[in-house]
């Protein structure tokens, strides 16, 4: 299980987590975590509501029919980790990629801890840095190791971002318009799919 982890709202943690879900090869989960903030669902174009069997609409935006999307409960985020851990006991070869909530708040903490990795994503001003920063050290806290760091919104690396995180940056993912549409940002995440190949999976 990979937390897509990030210090600021706006981020690109949402589009990070559809985009790589579906660019890695297999089958993928994409679940939402944010109870108070849920838009992967919007995303996606999945209904909010639960689906059937519980393990996530067929996202329609999926090449290769493999991802699947988990959109967020309605209730309020207490027993997020507990779903998350159903959720990892029910899915089998299957890569589960968690759409984590901002800040540094208990809800932001727990599926970090229940992670088996965390892949950092900030844009490239340095407050969204400082918070990704931050968000790092919180995954480290609970015992989550940092795979590495994605930079959207961008097209070349700032110095030193590397040694702020604690992790390589694996990816920048350049500014368009349509980030899921567009042919640079698909390159993009089938890069990052391979670099985050044969971390831990659910």
């Amino acid at each position: 299980m990979l937390a897509i982890a990030g210090g600021k709202g706006g981020s690109g943690k949402t589009t990070t987590t559809l985009g790589l879900a579906r660019a890695i090869e297999g089958p993928t989960l994409a679940v939402d975590a944010d109870c108070d903030l849920p838009n992967l669902h919007a995303l996606a174009d999945v209904p909010r509501d639960p689906s059937p069997g519980g393990l996530g609409h067929p996202d329609p935006g999926s090449p290769d029919a493999e991802t699947r999307v988990l959109p967020a409960p309605h209730e309020a985020p207490d027993g997020i980790g507990d779903r998350l851990r159903r959720v990892a006991d029910d899915v089998d070869d299957t890569r589960v990629l968690v759409d984590c909530p901002a800040g540094a708040g208990p809800d932001a903490a727990v599926p970090l801890r229940v992670a088996d990795a965390a892949l950092l994503v900030a844009t490239p001003c340095v407050a969204a840095l400082r918070d990704a920063a931050k968000t790092a050290a919180m995954a480290r806290a609970v015992g989550t190791p940092v795979v590495g760091g994605v930079l959207t919104r961008a097209r070349v690396e700032p110095p030193d971002v590397a040694d702020l995180l604690g992790c390589p940056v694996l990816e920048t993912v350049p500014p368009v318009s349509e980030p899921l549409a567009a042919p640079a940002v698909k390159r993009a995440y089938s890069h990052l799919a391979r670099s985050v190949r044969g971390r831990p999976k659910a």
